[in-house]
């Protein structure tokens, strides 16, 4: 007897399934990089850091007093003030009866543990908004938040120059400067026409052959910025000085020197991993916690450049 496809129908799988599992990709995390971890908050929710201003000269004339004057003095505080958790469960019969199941469990874990520093990534991200919204926050006269000044609030070459020109401005070294933007920004310097006609910055010199991006960071310096991409930028829609954002993402310009990076934080916990065996319900339960605090630490080493991105 022949055997063919339609007599053979059933000795033939319809579906197969592949021994493998499919995971979401998940993107490059970088905001705890610009974050100064105290290592000395022992116990308590609360820490506080006491500054001091700088001093003043005052005119002299001969033989009259000198005038003595205090050092102005302050504080600042930040707390222990976010407490997550990430957890997942297993049934007894769900793994007597699942294929996937001993890869399943494995994967708890790290999946719990990338959850929790996504949040912190966000939160750290989020840490724009301690800037006053809708206000320029200038400070020494310079603004630390403004609409990006192309067509439609898009990037134009001229924020990143006018970004370092604030930092400057606020006495910000020029080493280790950091720009984080949106991926609709990258898109917008890929496709901008002139960047061969730019002067003054020899080092976009073979962007427009070479392209701009790999991976997460420029291939390119952008007036002294080493521009990174990410996809965990705030929203930000107002408007400041009489321009408008609809679709905003609050990009991120400062430097990341390690003696004044702009964020401070502390972990209280670090993720920690708890396991048991809940017999009332028959079933393994894998829980990830951690406690931590961060806060903007020097408003002076952050400016925000609002962008839409709706434009791509």
């Amino acid at each position: 007897m022949a055997m063919e496809t339609g007599n053979s129908a059933h000795l033939i799988r319809s579906e197969v399934w592949s021994s493998q599992l499919k995971e979401v990709l998940e993107d490059e995390l970088q905001a705890t990089t610009y974050v100064n971890w105290m290592s000395e908050f022992p116990d308590g929710d609360t820490f506080t850091i006491p500054s001091i201003g700088q001093a003043v000269t005052d005119n002299y004339s001969e033989n009259s007093a000198v005038k003595y004057r205090a050092l102005d003095t302050g504080e600042f505080q930040f707390s222990i003030d976010q407490y997550k958790s990430s957890g997942h469960y297993i049934t007894n019969k769900a793994k007597q009866d699942g294929f996937y199941m001993n890869q399943l469990i494995s994967s708890f874990v790290p999946k719990q543990a990338r959850a929790i520093l996504e949040a912190v990534e966000v939160k750290i991200m989020g840490l724009e908004s301690e800037q006053t919204s809708a206000d320029l926050n200038n400070i020494n006269g310079a603004p630390h938040r403004f609409v990006a000044s192309g067509t439609n609030e898009v990037f134009a070459i001229a924020d990143f120059a006018k970004a370092r020109y604030s930092l400057k401005k606020a006495n910000v070294p020029d080493t280790n400067l950091i720009a984080i933007v949106d991926p609709s920004v990258e898109y917008t310097l890929n496709t901008l026409s002139n960047l061969v006609n730019v002067s003054n910055n020899p080092r976009w010199e073979g962007i427009v052959s070479d392209g701009i991006a790999t991976g997460m960071k420029f291939v390119k310096n952008v007036y002294g910025f080493d521009v990174y991409t990410s996809n965990y930028l705030a929203d930000a829609n107002e408007t400041v000085d009489s321009v408008t954002t609809a679709a905003g993402k609050a990009n991120m310009f400062f430097s990341a020197a390690s003696d004044i990076l702009p964020f401070v934080g502390a972990w209280r916990q670090m993720p920690q991993v708890d396991s048991e065996y809940n017999k009332d319900f028959q079933r393994e339960e894998y829980v990830t916690t951690a406690r931590y605090g961060v806060k903007l630490y020097r408003p002076e080493n952050l400016v925000c450049v609002l962008s839409d991105t709706d434009q791509v």
